[in-house]
């Protein structure tokens, strides 16, 4: 019988270890202390947040992290923040860019309808390979790349139609490689084609030019050859290369490198304040 899909983050974290648990608590105790006289300042940079899900049971804690941010500063669509690392664009402000990886269905179902209702733009990163996929909880792929812990429900991913209904709500959709590989464990011409394979198949679907990739996992080093791989996204035609390392944005920064601050949708203030304070 088939599963049915994942629709909460307590259905998707079921099976998870105590020890997960634990520590997750832990480490919430000592953000809340670390937070503690921190505040978001400064002004001139671009803070690219990200988020892999939005689960039914994280919408509201979505949209309340997004009203938070709209205190402290403007949202942007991905082209215009890049415009402003690009100097194209004065950057006399604070300024946030939210983005999604993977392309799992949640973030259609849960993320977009805020998304809009806030007038918040995104980019949504896809693997396209995943494209309409659907894996069960035993399987290797859902455990050990999206570390899905689920029990008696399947991960669901983005089908093309709403992939379309994303770029028809005026949201960017831009590449996460052909099949989630880590790059730095390919050699080039199969890293070139994660790259370049991906960007064909969603502009063949959705009709209009594929402009930004995000590295799976995407921490330089160890996920990505950051001298070879931001390269072969240019080559393949690409306009922006995103990785996983947080920290800030400002004018003059590498838009092949990208700094991303990822969140989980249902964190507390504290903990947008202790991650988004720090450079």
């Amino acid at each position: 019988m088939k599963q049915p899909p994942t629709r909460t983050y307590a259905e998707f974290t079921a099976r998870a270890p105590l020890a997960f648990r634990a520590r997750a608590i832990a480490r919430d105790l000592a953000i809340r202390a670390l937070a503690l006289g921190r505040r978001i300042g400064g002004h001139g940079w671009v803070r690219f947040v990200f988020y892999h899900h939005v689960f039914a049971d994280e919408r509201a804690g979505f949209a309340r992290q997004l009203r938070f941010l709209s205190g402290q500063g403007e949202f942007l669509s991905l082209d215009d923040a890049l415009a402003i690392v690009g100097r194209e664009r004065s950057a006399d402000g604070r300024y946030f860019c939210v983005g999604f990886d993977d392309g799992l269905k949640s973030c259609a179902t849960g993320a977009l309808p805020v998304l809009a209702e806030l007038r918040v733009p995104a980019v949504f990163y896809v693997v396209s390979d995943l494209i309409g996929r659907s894996f069960a909880a035993n399987d290797a792929i859902a455990r050990d790349v999206f570390g899905f812990q689920g029990r008696d429900t399947a991960l669901e991913f983005m089908t093309w139609e709403d992939c379309r209904a994303l770029a028809a709500a005026g949201m960017t959709v831009g590449s996460h490689s052909r099949t989630h590989a880590r790059l730095a464990g390919l050699d080039r011409a199969v890293a070139l084609a994660e790259m370049a394979d991906s960007k064909r198949a969603i502009e063949r679907e959705l009709g209009r030019e594929c402009r930004h990739f995000c590295a799976p996992y995407g921490l330089p080093g160890r996920d990505f050859d950051q001298m070879r791989d931001p390269l072969l996204a240019r080559e393949a035609g690409y306009a922006s290369f995103a990785s996983g390392a947080r920290g800030r944005m400002t004018a003059g920064g590498d838009p092949f490198l990208l700094k991303r601050d990822h969140l989980l949708a249902n964190w507390g203030e504290h903990q947008l304040r202790y991650f988004l304070s720090r450079g």
